[in-house]
């Protein structure tokens, strides 16, 4: 699969299905700083991901007063 993080603007081509909570795993990156992104769609931590998929991790960014 092919994997496009963002706001680092690196891809990273990985072998193999694996679930999303195991790829964040795998890529050293905490599940509540990210969002997964296949085409249009928000992934969840138990979603599968195949080897011939592009996704898409955002980091997620929060502020306030």
């Amino acid at each position: 699969m092919r994997v496009h993080l963002r706001p680092q603007r690196r891809t990273v081509e990985l072998r193999g299905p694996r679930r999303v909570g195991a790829l964040l795993a795998e890529l050293g990156i905490l599940p509540g700083t990210a969002m997964v992104i296949r085409g249009e769609l928000l992934l969840t931590e138990g979603d599968v991901v195949d080897e011939s998929d592009e996704i898409e991790i955002r980091a997620v960014i929060s502020g306030g007063a």
